[in-house]
């Protein structure tokens, strides 16, 4: 699964704040020719990102534009702006259905092949945004093989469904766990929503742990100060990796080596899902040690 710890985005038509992307230690910056960006603005902004796709990713991040969705009819001029070398991935705003998705996808092979770019190298984002979205995420997200994440979208949701978002996020309740679940069973990783009082680190950490109970591995971020705790947030921290080598060595050598199903770790039963999930937790860790390093090595 790829680490997507922080997708931290920027307005497209800043140019001074784009041009600080390479010094943001983000696993995603995304830069946004969407809700960021008026509508007279868009023109300069898909110039700016496309003077700055390779440039941005210098810290070691991948870089992700995100796109206004077909009812838009920007759409189309989004991606011939921005589908150039330096460019990992689009995330497609409003995602209402698979409909949407397979379009993407027929448009990036087109563009990738016009351009001698690798067929399937831009991967797909979906932004789940809209009560559409969220009953259709689940086909949305195996609608491409492209597709490798769902964000959830609080705040575009919510005026979907005529509520206040609140700190709380009562509100949220449904949809958040729903998508979290879709993302899964497509085999997708599931990104949370920004948390817009960016200045309240306890309540955004309080939320993030939330989320993380919810099957949430990663979190869409609105300022560079959120970077460093949703970094350590969606780091499995030492204990849990030292419960997680435990167990993986116990099970295989008491219990894969014997012809056992279940053994006893410190006085509870370790079977074979408690197995599995301690190498996930080794695996993630692998991961992320891996980009750290690719990341120094940039340097």
């Amino acid at each position: 699964m790829p680490v997507m710890r922080s997708v931290l985005y920027i307005p497209g038509n800043n140019e001074k704040m784009v041009s600080k992307a390479p010094t943001i230690e983000a696993d995603i910056i995304t830069l946004d020719l969407e809700d960021s960006v008026p509508p007279a603005e868009k023109p300069k902004a898909r110039e700016i990102v496309r003077a700055n796709l390779k440039a941005a990713g210098e810290s070691g991040a991948e870089i992700y534009v995100r796109i206004n969705n077909w009812e838009t009819l920007l759409t189309n001029d989004d991606l011939e702006a921005v589908v150039h070398e330096g460019l990992h991935g689009v995330c497609l705003a409003k995602c209402g259905g698979p409909d949407h998705v397979k379009r993407l996808d027929w448009k990036l092979e087109e563009l990738e092949q016009r351009r001698g770019l690798p067929v399937g190298s831009v991967k797909v984002q979906l932004l789940i945004e809209t009560a559409k979205g969220v009953i259709h995420a689940y086909e949305s997200a195996i609608a491409s093989p492209r597709v490798n994440s769902l964000i959830f979208g609080a705040v575009d949701y919510t005026k979907d469904m005529r509520v206040m978002l609140t700190t709380e996020g009562t509100e949220l309740h449904y949809a958040r766990a729903h998508t979290a679940v879709a993302a899964r069973a497509a085999g997708c990783v599931a990104i949370d929503y920004p948390f817009v009082a960016f200045k309240d680190m306890e309540a955004f950490e309080k939320n993030t742990l939330e989320g993380r109970t919810l099957g949430y591995e990663g979190r869409m971020l609105i300022h560079p100060s959120q970077i460093e705790p949703a970094h350590r947030l969606y780091t499995p921290p030492p204990e849990d990796v030292e419960w997680a080598k435990g167990v993986v060595e116990a099970f295989e050598k008491e219990a894969l080596a014997k012809g056992l199903a279940a053994i006893s770790y410190k006085g509870k039963m370790v079977d074979t899902p408690v197995y599995e999930n301690a190498k996930t937790i080794l695996q993630m860790v692998e991961e992320i040690e891996a980009k750290e390093r690719k990341r120094r090595q940039g340097k």
